[in-house]
């Protein structure tokens, strides 16, 4: 069973298959892989590469999946669960949506408008960024099955908590509201035929290509920057298990950067083979794709100052917690 999963990991997610044949094709080209700038061009070519292969089929299918959720209908599953069941119930639903957390905000438009708790909806769109089943899929051709299944699980509980702690706090009167509570979500849409999905998962895997591409290249390119141009004691030195700071840094330069999550995974993965800690990447990771600075400043469209304060502050509190408690039990996930 172990054969067949390193298989799977290595050779089918990872594309181990697909790094070796551009390895060979530079060594052909007369290119020298072993050095600094051949390393780099080979590490572009097969991260940039297997990403795009993995994305382009894992939207699709996910695609094909959430066009049995659209939003009339999540309205309503959301509608049946009360308390912190609904923030649960709303959490799990946003992994169905392979949105950015800019993507993801008209959504939440839609759900206060249409009279959800403000708690639910902010659940929503904490998780609908941050997890989902094509990141999922691709951090365990990345790091492995515990380190994915980690930030996943970690990911959906900062999901349920944030929404908790907000409705708890009573933030609804913060929400603004371009419309008054309404049932618009409540029609029911005639239901897709195959083909129809068809369509609608293809039409949806080429709007997340065309709006990703550029930030999986950009990551990518930074990543084999990491990977082969900086310094190692450079890196420690900065984002090291040492430093008491790393984790708060990494949360602090994710913030204002702006990329879908399947663009930060080069950043990560490059961050990883040079040592940082566990907890540093995926509280990297998590400031990036849940708190960047263009998402905030849509967000405070809709939501009054106060609101929005709270939930940047409980998020980044969460970052912290889960990065400096991750980088203290790392060794779990060797």
């Amino acid at each position: 069973m172990q054969i067949v999963w390193d298989f799977l990991q290595h050779q089918i997610l990872g594309m181990a298959w697909l790094d070796a044949a551009f390895g060979s094709l530079l060594s052909f080209l007369r290119v020298d892989t072993a050095g600094r700038f051949g390393a780099s061009v080979q590490f572009f070519l097969y991260d940039t590469s297997k990403i795009f292969i993995l994305l382009t089929l894992l939207i699709f299918v996910i695609s094909y999946i959430q066009s049995y959720f659209p939003p009339e209908r999540t309205k309503k599953i959301l509608g049946r669960f009360r308390g912190l069941g609904a923030n649960v119930a709303s959490a799990l639903l946003g992994t169905l949506t392979p949105f950015c957390s800019c993507s993801s905000i008209p959504l939440f438009i839609g759900f206060t408008n249409a009279g959800l708790p403000v708690g639910v909806t902010f659940s929503f769109l904490i998780s609908s960024p941050l997890v989902d089943l094509g990141a999922f899929i691709l951090l365990i051709s990345v790091f492995g099955a515990k380190i994915a299944a980690a930030y996943v699980v970690v990911g959906l509980v900062l999901a349920v908590a944030g929404g908790t702690l907000i409705d708890r706090l009573g933030m609804e009167r913060h929400v603004v509201r371009f419309s008054a509570p309404s049932d618009a979500l409540n029609f029911e849409q005639p239901e897709m035929s195959r083909q129809e999905r068809h369509t609608y998962a293809k039409e949806q895997t080429l709007g997340t290509v065309r709006r990703v591409w550029l930030y999986v290249i950009g990551g990518v390119a930074i990543g084999a920057l990491i990977h082969n141009w900086i310094p190692v004691e450079w890196i420690q030195s900065v984002l090291g298990k040492h430093n008491p700071f790393s984790v708060l840094i990494a949360t602090v330069v994710g913030i204002p950067m702006y990329a879908d999550i399947f663009g930060t995974i080069p950043i990560a993965e490059a961050l990883y083979a040079k040592g940082v800690g566990l907890g540093t990447i995926l509280s990297f990771m998590m400031a990036v794709t849940a708190l960047s600075l263009p998402s905030m400043i849509m967000l405070s469209k809709v939501v009054k100052a106060r609101l929005l304060a709270t939930f940047i502050g409980i998020v980044t509190l969460g970052i912290l917690v889960i990065g400096y408690t991750f980088n203290m039990l790392g060794f779990l996930f060797m």
